[in-house]
């Protein structure tokens, strides 16, 4: 599909979710609302596209009343919002992403662990000295052996004393024939299933839609969203994105507090 003459330009908007559509407060404001209802009434479609599993995810869609295909765990998960249902899920290696924790802890000494378990209603655990969950719903995990009780469909890391870009170094160094490491937040560290990214999980959905990357622009602010950058025909990084994002990316906008989104629809749209 390509888009007609008098239509948006790009057919599919994917927006990632923290630090791009969400303001700092975690809402959306009517700019940014009102320039993709602009867009879809000229025929195209949005799409979320977030490091968030469902569980952590349905609420703000919720809120948004979106009812269209979202992105969930960083590719994992397909999620029908309209119809509250998992379309595609994705589940991590356990016993790959065992042998990865080892590997990066002998390098690194003892980590602070949180998992996402798979599934649309798939608890977060989270262990001891694990921070940066706030108000989101979680599970205590106290017994380490309960981390690999259930399938998984990502775990997040966090070290004593190393920076999320040390940690995500080292972690691909040491563990990137096991698992795919990424970067999705100043002190958010992922350990996902080898080769899944957001682009994987972007694509899945595009087809369901009839779209191409070539159709697609997608808005992002952390190295997580560097595949989805890559797939899509153009990538627009926040003002506030991390600096590796900022320099694979065809433009810069305005921040996620500023309408960043709404700035270049708004152009395009015009």
């Amino acid at each position: 599909m390509t888009a007609a003459a008098g239509s948006f330009p790009y057919p599919l908007v994917a927006t990632d979710l923290d630090g791009t559509l969400l303001r700092s407060d975690e809402s959306v404001s009517a700019r940014t609302r009102d320039a993709l209802a602009a867009v879809t009434a000229r025929g195209g479609a949005h799409i979320v596209v977030t490091g968030r599993g469902v569980r952590w995810t349905r609420h703000i869609l919720d809120e948004l009343g979106y009812e269209g295909l979202a992105v969930c765990g960083q590719g994992s998960q397909v999620y029908d919002a309209g119809a509250h249902r998992l379309l595609t899920s994705i589940t991590l290696d356990r016993q790959l992403a065992s042998l990865a924790l080892a590997k990066i802890e002998a390098e690194t000494g003892p980590l602070f662990l949180a998992a996402s378990r798979a599934g649309l209603d798939g608890d977060v655990l989270v262990g001891t000295g694990y921070s940066g969950v706030g108000a989101l719903p979680f599970v205590p995990l106290t017994d380490p052996s309960e981390l690999w009780a259930e399938p998984l469909s990502k775990i997040y890391i966090q070290h004593p004393t190393l920076s999320a870009d040390q940690l995500t170094e080292v972690a691909t160094r040491t563990a990137g024939g096991f698992v795919t490491v990424t970067m999705a937040g100043e002190d958010i560290v992922e350990l996902l299933p080898l080769g899944l990214s957001k682009a994987k999980g972007l694509s899945l959905a595009a087809r369901r839609l009839g779209l191409r990357s070539a159709d697609t622009i997608a808005f992002g602010d952390m190295p997580n969203d560097i595949p989805m950058f890559a797939w899509a025909a153009h990538g627009v990084a926040m003002a506030n994105a991390h600096d590796q994002l900022r320099a694979v990316a065809d433009e810069v906008t305005s921040s996620n507090d500023e309408d960043g989104i709404a700035v270049v629809l708004e152009r395009l749209l015009a």
